[in-house]
């Protein structure tokens, strides 16, 4: 009777601890099952999330791409436009100069015939634009370009601009000079010589004619035109006897 009833009790015991016992066993199997589920679920938000950034990105390097191409373009359109330009400009200076020096032999040869002197005549003085300040700005630059950083290149370039934009003014011959003068030290004797050429006779009345005319000396036996380098030479002294420009030119025809 006594094992009755002690098995009376100690099998509900059993059976509710067997109980507690599966139930503590299931609980992990269903929290594992619902981690994994949001783990699975927060990885494909972050690919998600990721080929998004990754889709943005590529759009943006797109983008950039065609601005980039679209600057190289215009780019290359304005520096075909400049040498275009430059071109033009130079073969202006070309045809100006050998037109000028046409005119000038033909009208000198007509004034030694007809006072029937030899020697040329003294040059009736011009007044010439003064630059304004922004001319002036300009100008001081294209000289700091040439004394200072020795960018002939750039200045070339510039002088160019700066005649175009500046015509027949004082630092507008100035400009003039100092294209000869970079031509002859790179050294670009032809385009040297129409550059000193256009000093040495349309602006023959310009402070700057005499040194000019004495570079144009220079350039020309430089390309082996000595007779005419010495008539150039001859030329300064006999237009221009007291310019530093003529004891130059002295020297010159002394050692020649």
């Amino acid at each position: 009777m006594r094992n009755l009833l002690m098995a009376t009790v100690l099998l509900p015991l059993g059976l509710g601890l067997a109980g507690v016992s599966q139930a503590q066993s299931s609980t992990p199997a269903f929290q594992n099952n619902t981690s994994e589920a949001q783990r699975k679920s927060g990885n494909n938000q972050a690919t998600a999330e990721l080929f998004y950034m990754i889709q943005q990105l590529q759009a943006d390097v797109r983008r950039l791409q065609g601005q980039v191409e679209e600057q190289q373009h215009q780019v290359s359109r304005l520096q075909q436009q400049s040498r275009d330009r430059y071109v033009d400009l130079d073969q202006r200076i070309l045809e100006l100069s050998k037109s000028v020096e046409a005119n000038v032999s033909s009208g000198g040869a007509t004034t030694a015939g007809a006072t029937g002197q030899g020697s040329e005549q003294p040059v009736p003085v011009r007044v010439y634009r003064s630059p304004g300040a922004d001319e002036q700005k300009s100008y001081d630059a294209i000289i700091d370009l040439i004394r200072n950083k020795k960018d002939f290149d750039t200045a070339i370039s510039r002088i160019y601009e700066f005649i175009d934009q500046y015509p027949e003014g004082d630092l507008t011959v100035n400009a003039y000079y100092w294209l000869g003068e970079v031509y002859l030290a790179e050294p670009k004797l032809e385009q040297a010589k129409q550059a000193f050429t256009i000093v040495a006779t349309r602006f023959n009345d310009h402070r700057k004619a005499p040194d000019a005319v004495y570079k144009l000396g220079v350039t020309l036996d430089r390309l082996g035109e000595n007779d005419e380098a010495k008539r150039r030479m001859q030329s300064v002294v006999d237009r221009y006897p007291n310019t530093g420009a003529a004891e130059l030119a002295r020297k010159f025809l002394e050692s020649a």
